[in-house]
């Protein structure tokens, strides 16, 4: 029975490497898609008023509201017709088609920022307020201030949380593949199919997902662990 998960034309080996080759692709796109909206609309809506304060919520509230899996559908299935009453409106006639996998990754996008804006939003705001007051005082430039101070020390304690976000995010690229996307859940399925093996290549795809998140968790562990390692080299090197 393992014989099928070997590669060639005997066995599906080949058709789930490359399916989680595609999943990985899709999840690492919506995750910086994600990650890149969060970040701006966190800096944007650091202080809890004003229009763009409201903006945001209504932005939070309707995709925080509704499963990732709807707005692919709602995307692959309207979204040329969005595109070109958006250009409609400037008087440009634009046709665009949108393909499976752009649907999943501005699917994932635009749900899980608003997630990520929650997250780096009330990391930035946990900081002290001496440190900005100081920076302030110092005439430190504010680019450099959020460069060289804000940032460093919100990565360093939204690590968790981004990192519990991405696993998030790669899992529910098996909802996308409803879109048609062709992950490796979809090739199992096929697979499975093909061969009325379904319990031999789910636990396969389940292994890959597994496998995939204990990388994760140890690759930050470890990098956590360096970057501990360095603070009291680097206090050291202050000292003296």
């Amino acid at each position: 029975m393992l014989g099928l998960l070997i590669w060639g034309d005997t066995g599906y080996g080949d058709e789930l490497f490359f399916g989680a080759l595609v999943t990985i692709k899709v999840a690492v796109l919506g995750y910086l898609l994600a990650l890149s909206i969060g970040t701006a609309v966190a800096l944007l809506t650091l202080n809890p008023y004003g229009w763009r304060w409201r903006c945001w919520r209504v932005y939070a509230s309707l995709f925080m509201g509704v499963p990732a899996l709807l707005v692919a559908f709602l995307l692959y299935y309207g979204g040329s017709e969005m595109i070109a009453s958006l250009f409609g409106l400037t008087g440009l006639q634009v046709h665009v088609d949108v393909t499976p996998t752009a649907a999943g990754v501005a699917a994932l996008g635009l749900v899980y920022s608003a997630y990520l804006a929650e997250l780096i939003r009330s990391t930035i705001r946990s900081l002290p307020q001496g440190q900005f007051e100081a920076s302030a005082m110092l005439l430190i430039p504010r680019r450099k201030m959020w460069a060289h101070i804000v940032f460093p020390q919100s990565i360093r304690l939204a690590l968790p949380g981004l990192t519990n976000m991405w696993i998030v995010v790669l899992k529910d690229t098996a909802l996308i593949s409803l879109v048609g996307i062709k992950e490796v859940i979809a090739q199992a399925k096929m697979a499975a199919g093909n061969t009325k093996e379904p319990f031999l290549f789910y636990c396969a795809v389940s292994v890959f997902f597994l496998a995939f998140s204990l990388l994760t968790v140890w690759l930050i562990g470890r990098l956590d662990k360096r970057k501990n390692s360095q603070k009291p080299k680097q206090l050291a090197d202050k000292t003296t």
